[in-house]
């Protein structure tokens, strides 16, 4: 992608527009919005999604008592059984890859943005490592910084 110089905060935000729609027009948004849709109408994926939410409720009033309720145990290693069954769902799979696709994306995009202004921008990347960074860089020192 070439780089637009721009004068105005109005060109800077216009041209922002123009990304976000290439975003939204990209393969990679294409598979996520498909994906997001296939896994709302999937009537199993949907059951296995509200039993988890049920559990996962159901954990947290317990666990406000830890393990001193009756029932902690129980509801912990159940809430962990229906999250397995919802992970590993086909389309909840397809979904949680899309998405991850998705996000590596917008990360790349803020990354490229960030260092384009200054090398010393951070861009949280959902990686605490690369997060906390002295240098704002993803490298690993790889750059010298450190």
């Amino acid at each position: 992608m070439a780089v637009i110089e721009a004068s105005t905060s109005i060109d800077i935000l216009e041209q922002s527009e123009q990304l976000g729609h290439m975003v939204v027009e990209s393969d990679i948004y294409i598979e996520y919005r498909e994906a997001k849709k296939a896994m709302k109408e999937d009537p199993e994926a949907q059951e296995k999604i509200n039993n988890f939410l049920s559990w996962k409720d159901q954990y947290e009033e317990v666990q406000r008592f830890g393990a001193y309720h009756p029932d902690y145990k129980t509801t912990a290693k159940q809430v962990r059984v229906v999250k397995r069954e919802m992970d590993m769902h086909e389309t909840v799979i397809r979904y949680r890859q899309a998405e991850k696709a998705l996000d590596n994306l917008l990360t790349e995009i803020s990354t490229l943005v960030a260092e384009s202004v200054s090398s010393s921008i951070k861009v949280p990347t959902g990686n605490p490592f690369y997060d906390n960074q002295s240098c704002g860089c993803s490298t690993g020192g790889s750059c010298g910084c450190s």
